[in-house]
């Protein structure tokens, strides 16, 4: 790959580009000048950015002059267009382990930086919802919360899982419970069950 230094008023912003960027600007711009401008940024023929917007936005912020760039001169239009989005959508599919990322950021402490985490390594904006449970499980087991935003994603999970509705409780009302739970995406997690069953 050949890196080129452009101008950074040469560099054109796709006018329909479908990330919302502008929250990760001040994060970015904050990582560029502690570590350099590392990942060039994506252009094509014309110098329009294929990839890289945000980090655009953050060299601008801080006045850089130029920018270091990858033409995807390989790329047909139909592609350059298919990359923009997946180079945005395929990190979503990623998750972090929260007890790792707390031994790297506790290494860090003594240090002034800022990657939008929250005291308990929970990315800001992203948390979990709170779920209240019920104290009455009646029996010993850890268990998963699976939520879903729509009717159709819950009836497909109903039918799958042969889930049927709890109308009664049991008599043994005085057997006491414990166990581990986890709030979980019950569309991200269909999907996947889905992939590997096929």
């Amino acid at each position: 790959m050949k890196i080129e230094l452009l101008k950074i008023e040469d560099l054109i912003p796709y006018h329909n580009n479908p990330r919302v960027n502008d929250p990760a600007v001040d994060y970015v711009a904050s990582s560029i000048a502690e570590f350099g401008f590392k990942v060039p940024i994506v252009i094509d023929k014309d110098n329009v950015i294929v990839a890289g917007h945000t980090r655009l936005k953050a060299a601008i912020k801080l006045k850089l002059k130029e920018l270091p760039c990858i033409r995807a001169t390989d790329l047909t239009d139909a592609q350059i267009k298919a990359f923009r989005i997946a180079d945005n959508k395929t990190n979503e599919f990623a998750e972090w382990d929260f007890a790792k990322l707390d031994i790297e950021l506790e290494e860090l402490e003594d240090f002034d930086y800022d990657f939008g985490f929250d005291e308990k390594g929970k990315s800001m904006g992203n948390e979990e919802p709170e779920i209240e449970f019920s104290e009455e499980l009646l029996e010993e087991h850890n268990f998963i919360v699976l939520y879903f935003d729509n009717s159709i994603d819950w009836l497909q999970a109903e039918t799958l899982f042969d889930i049927k509705t709890k109308t009664e409780k049991r008599e043994q009302k005085s057997m006491q419970s414990s166990g581990i739970g986890r709030v979980l995406n019950g569309a991200l997690a269909l999907n996947k069950i889905i992939k590997n069953e096929d």
